[in-house]
């Protein structure tokens, strides 16, 4: 069935083997994770509620406007179980299937691009690029010596991604996802305890749990989370607290 498909999308993390067979039959893979179309949020609130992270409302908005034949839903550790909810949600929704899958993997393909001396928004680019293809990244930047740190997950609004220094390194579930291990419980937990680091997740997501609990563990952490957009007071708290901690941008 998956070779009949030409455009899928993928909420979370499907599986490499997923990944690979789709790129094998050279299937167009859409991240509806992240904003690809220009809509009010609020076309999503007759689907889910208004407290579902930004990141899951964006799935059902680029639902709602972007011609599929499959999605593909990574159910397990490695998303959440709003993921699951979400995929029960898009079955009423849409007359295509929707296909429940569960990451696993556990083979690290390593993390070069949360390590390297680069901006932080191009960093979360590649990362998140990366989902969509099963081989390892092309080319990998050597690592640099780290001033600051992001743990999280990849916002939804990047442009808090512009305060960080080039030398900023990546922890959490975004450097699981570039290791294409989404699942790695214990990987998501390593933190820098050497670097200034803001602990981030999306507001009403269960990762603010663990963001706040490794923040007041680190001796330098501060936790911050933001909804759809990231207003001036998150903005302005990322930049109080890099200035105060000494770090250069």
């Amino acid at each position: 069935m998956m070779h009949k498909y030409k455009t899928v999308g993928i909420v979370g993390m499907p599986p490499l083997a997923v990944i690979r067979e789709l790129n094998l039959h050279r299937i167009t893979i859409h991240d509806l994770d992240t904003p690809m179309i220009k809509a009010d949020m609020e076309l999503t609130a007759p689907y889910l509620p208004r407290v579902y992270c930004a990141i899951l409302r964006t799935v059902i908005l680029n639902a709602l406007h972007i011609s599929l034949d499959a999605i593909y839903v990574d159910v397990g550790r490695g998303k959440c179980d709003c993921a699951l909810h979400v995929a029960t949600v898009l079955e009423d929704m849409l007359a295509i299937p929707i296909i429940k899958t569960r990451n696993e993997d556990m083979t690290g393909y390593g993390t070069p691009v949360s390590l390297s001396r680069m901006g932080l928004m191009q960093k979360f680019e590649r990362i998140t690029a990366g989902v969509k293809r099963a081989e390892k990244q092309d080319d990998p930047p050597p690592a640099c010596e780290p001033t600051a740190g992001f743990w999280g997950v990849p916002p939804r609004d990047f442009s808090i991604l512009d305060l960080f220094p080039d030398t900023t390194h990546i922890f959490g579930w975004t450097r699981c996802m570039e290791n294409k291990t989404p699942a790695d419980h214990e990987l998501e937990r390593v933190y820098n305890p050497d670097i200034p680091t803001i602990f981030y997740a999306q507001s009403f997501c269960a990762k603010t749990a663990l963001a706040r609990h490794l923040a007041l563990k680190h001796p330098h952490g501060l936790y911050l989370d933001s909804d759809v957009t990231a207003g001036g007071s998150a903005k302005a708290k990322i930049q109080a607290f890099l200035e105060l901690s000494g770090v250069k941008l």
